[in-house]
């Protein structure tokens, strides 16, 4: 190799004419005059013959500890780089991107060699030390070589020093890399070594976050795989099982050791073909359902596959992920307004009668027989079953109401028991699950159980009796834990002797038999219930009711057909029209405070002959008119005569009650 004495010969009357401050042009590269002027500016003295600055030993292992991650990385190409220059008297030193030294490789005398004795770890070799090759690369961020005289300080011309920076994957310095000598032993291809070196640093250092994030990559999955509740299963491209997690494990009852190694035919038996079209076409499936045969029992679940392929597209294996459908159940429970929020202390009584109907049916939720709530519409009955279903066993399980009153006789079956796909014209891809389906492992709540049509009564009671399911259109038997509460407002026993009710579904439905009561019968229960409406409506409107006590009178004294229903839709009505917090009975509905008055219009109005029809629309309408004379004269008379009260209670302009008035005769 040549040896090149050229920077020294050339640089040395330029560096002195700097030095003693000549202007002149020098014959010197750029860059080296460009850190000859900053190392001018920072009054760095060019005859300074002082040792570099040294990092304090607290400070030392703390950049040493920092750095001791990209000091394992860089080191052994650190070493390839000095067997290159050994017994040379050179030196390969790693800087943090401060400039000081973190490790470094010298001959044995590096230490005492005059031109090297600045060269041990901890040394400083920025800028502030003077124009070097590591403090100047810092700055230009580029490799660079300086050699003799283009070092700014005297005591460094003695020296050719080869630096190249480090970047991290984000484009910042993390360090130098230094090769330094006699001036007289520099090399041309010195530098290129140097920066060889550097970028092979650099290279390795990508790998190693790669890897890194290669191995927290795959640490994340594999958490994700062991704790995830969906059961999956990998395959190879001919369909066996590769691996399981611990959810799938849970799902087929078995152990990994006795899965690894079995065909998928094994677990899915005949829809095993949709895996192995998967494998062969790489056709992903959904949502495909599957009754799996473990060791203890049969296993319904929807499993959904996905092929994977390599970098040639070529099928390798696949994923199959199992979802037990009762988890499915509990979402869709969850999602679809299924939903048992009420308690035995949500229902508001202090009477005899309901306090009755609560024990009873607290005695009755702990247990596992079906319950029968009868009792007049409006009175409460799906309180109770909610309350019943978060007293029992099955409280952690779903509550589903089905109201058989609602849904058309042809499609009740559907409903409640599902169906396959194609069952029938309209049926959704993939079927439906029906609702003692959605149910399982919690409450069935059948209102109106007395409206089901006599050919599905058969059904629901075969399923009673088995506790089992099968869907419209497939013949696939699935096992159901139901607890099943029914209520009605009819009296079944008299449909039996009808024969519009089975005699047996009723005796299976008939174990404990519970009648709530009437609002009528509990007359102590109405200021409370009625309290109860109006303090809810007051919080949600942020308003202080207070309420004529002659309303509570009026109240007590009503009927009440509609029940507890009834009564919250006059709380809602009065609070509605009341133009003030204060609630009077000119606030209650007609037939409440003036009970005699509708009866009356009633009767005669069920009186009129229906031989004459125009005779009975005439007298109708004078019946009605009649009826909204009385309102008008009873308003006016609680109002106190105040026109424009009425007109606003009874939703009318005040021209229009005064044109009533006057068609009326009434006077006020």
């Amino acid at each position: 190799m040549n040896i090149n004495n050229s920077y020294q010969d050339d640089t040395l009357p330029s560096w002195e004419r700097f030095i003693n401050g000549d202007k002149r042009q020098y014959s010197t590269r750029p860059q080296i005059v460009a850190s000859w002027v900053r190392c001018y500016q920072a009054c760095i003295n060019p005859y300074d013959y002082s040792t570099h600055r040294k990092l304090d030993d607290a400070s030392m292992s703390t950049m040493l500890l920092e750095k001791q991650e990209f000091i394992k990385i860089a080191k052994p190409f650190m070493v390839n780089l000095y067997k290159f220059v050994e017994g040379s008297g050179f030196v390969v030193a790693l800087t943090d991107e401060r400039g000081y030294i973190v490790e470094m490789f010298g001959d044995e005398d590096t230490l005492n060699n005059a031109m090297t004795s600045n060269f041990f770890q901890g040394a400083l070799w920025s800028e502030q030390s003077g124009t070097n090759a590591i403090g100047t690369s810092l700055v230009m961020k580029e490799p660079i070589q300086v050699s003799g005289a283009e070092h700014y300080c005297q005591r460094l011309h003695c020296l050719t020093c080869s630096a190249a920076p480090i970047f991290d994957y984000q484009g910042k310095i993390i360090g130098i890399l230094n090769m330094s000598g006699a001036s007289y032993r520099s090399h041309l291809h010195t530098l290129g070594m140097v920066v060889a070196a550097a970028e092979a640093i650099m290279a390795q250092l990508n790998i190693q976050r790669k890897n890194k994030e290669l191995s927290h990559a795959n640490s994340w999955l594999t958490n994700i795989f062991n704790t995830m509740s969906d059961g999956v299963l990998m395959v190879n491209d001919s369909g066996i099982v590769s691996q399981l997690n611990p959810a799938a494990q849970e799902i087929l009852n078995t152990t990994e050791q006795e899965v690894l190694g079995l065909s998928i035919d094994r677990i899915f038996g005949s829809k095993t073909v949709v895996t192995q079209r998967m494998l062969k076409n790489k056709e992903p499936y959904e949502d495909m359902e599957f009754m799996v045969n473990t060791k203890k029992n049969m296993f319904h679940c929807l499993a959904s596959g996905e092929p994977l392929t390599n970098e040639q597209g070529k099928v390798i294996g696949g994923v199959i992920i199992l979802r037990p459908i009762k988890q499915i159940q509990k979402l869709v429970n969850r999602y679809s307004g299924y939903c048992a929020a009420l308690q035995f202390s949500d229902i508001v009584g202090e009477s005899l009668e309901i306090l009755e109907v609560i024990r009873v049916s607290s005695l009755a939720a702990v247990t596992s027989s079906s319950i029968l709530l009868q009792g007049e519409s409006g009175t409460g009955k799906e309180i109770f079953a909610q309350a019943i279903h978060n007293r029992s066993e099955q409280r952690n399980g779903p509550f589903v109401a089905v109201n058989c009153g609602v849904i058309p006789r042809e499609l009740i079956g559907s409903e409640l028991f599902g169906y396959a796909e194609g069952a029938f014209t309209g049926a959704i891809r993939g079927g439906k699950p029906g609702k003692f389906e959605l149910a399982s492992g919690g409450t069935l709540f059948l209102d109106e159980i007395g409206d089901m049509p006599l050919e599905q009564q058969i059904a629901l009671l075969r399923v009673l009796q088995e506790k089992k399911v099968m869907r419209i259109g497939s013949d696939k038997v699935i096992p159901v834990s139901v607890r099943v509460i029914c209520a009605t407002n009819k009296n079944l026993s008299q449909a039996v002797e009808k024969g519009d009710f089975r005699q047996d579904l009723y005796y299976r439905l008939n174990v404990i038999s519970i009648t709530i009561p009437p609002l009528r019968n509990r007359v102590k229960d109405i200021p409370l219930l009625f309290k109860y409406f109006l303090d809810k409506i007051a919080k949600d409107r942020g308003i202080i009711y207070y309420v004529d006590p002659a309303v509570l009178t009026c109240l007590e004294k009503f009927d009440w057909p509609g029940n507890v229903r009834e009564l919250q839709n006059v709380v809602e009505r009065a609070v509605s029209l009341a133009e003030s917090e204060l609630i009077t009975i000119a606030h209650l509905p007609i037939e409440v405070y003036a009970p005699q008055k509708v009866v009356r219009s009633q009767t005669q109005l069920s009186m009129l002959p229906s031989l004459n029809e125009h005779f009975g629309r005439e007298q109708r309408r004078q019946l009605l008119a009649e009826a909204e004379r009385q309102e008008i004269l009873v308003l006016l008379s609680k109002c106190g005569g105040n026109v424009s009260v009425v007109a606003r209670q009874l939703r009318i302009s005040r021209n229009t009650l005064y044109r009533k008035m006057h068609l009326y005769a009434i006077q006020n």
